[in-house]
């Protein structure tokens, strides 16, 4: 299946999508001919090896970065520049040290002031934080400081969060626990998520579909479905099974190689 195929209800539709950026002396193709698609209400995981340009792609998709040739749809309208009700989360926190927990989840809301109040502080309650409101980043640990930015992202209720590797720097007790808090949330408040990573536990353990990329330039090598009720079941044999399957397709994506750079 093409992954660009025209979904009905998509909330992301990127099209045959290529990006290329000029160095020195050559020119290096990022992209080529990248088509994806994300439904509402879904969690769609782009997996690849680093520089692959999965971060291109979920860029592109916030209005960052533009393509060469193709388009990006956001709800069936064209990405021209950054999108507000699209919010990206990265491994970094990015919370401001001066300002407290509360205050930095109630940046970027909308409303007066108690109406933000209450969104950020239902927010941090989903998060297990209420009672670190009047916390500062330095006062929390690294998994705390994540929960903040999803606690940030949450409140502003978009209808698209794009996540870029958002639990690579956690230990994995917090890792484990934060994407349970994810997926959570997103059912709670039926977002769509399009995240990169290349984990591939946590590919499986969070994604509806999972867009395997090759390397070289970035292409989808191949697009696969987890047929598994949510929370999952690390132990169980099915969970297993999309593992092994997964690693066996990323592993052969590796194999299919193009020169890097084109002069």
């Amino acid at each position: 299946m093409n992954g660009g195929d025209y979904v009905e209800e998509s909330m992301i539709q990127v099209e045959h999508v290529s990006k290329s950026f000029r160095k020195k002396d050559y020119t290096q193709q990022v992209l080529e001919d990248i088509s994806i698609h994300v439904k509402a209400g879904e969690v769609v995981t782009l997996l690849g090896e680093s520089g692959c340009g999965k971060s291109t792609l979920l860029n592109m998709v916030g209005g960052f970065v533009f393509p060469d040739k193709g388009k990006v749809l956001l709800d069936d309208e064209l990405v021209r520049n950054r999108q507000n009700d699209c919010i990206i989360l990265f491994q970094q926190s990015n919370l401001f040290p001066w300002k407290n927990v509360l205050d930095n989840v109630e940046l970027g809301l909308r409303g007066d002031k108690k109406i933000k109040r209450t969104l950020a502080e239902e927010a941090l309650s989903f998060v297990g934080l209420g009672k670190q409101i009047e916390s500062y980043p330095h006062e929390l640990s690294g998994g705390m400081k994540q929960r903040v930015a999803i606690a940030r992202a949450f409140a502003m209720k978009p209808d698209v969060i794009l996540m870029d590797e958002p639990f690579a720097a956690l230990d994995t007790f917090n890792r484990y626990h934060l994407q349970d808090e994810l997926i959570r949330l997103q059912k709670q408040e039926d977002i769509s998520i399009l995240l990169v990573t290349h984990d591939i536990d946590e590919a499986v353990y969070l994604s509806d579909r999972i867009y395997i990329m090759s390397a070289n330039p970035g292409r989808i090598f191949e697009e696969m479905y987890i047929d598994l009720p949510k929370p999952r079941n690390r132990s169980h044999q099915n969970y297993h099974y999309y593992r092994a399957r997964l690693m066996e397709q990323f592993k052969l994506s590796g194999l299919e190689r193009k020169p890097e750079y084109y002069i």
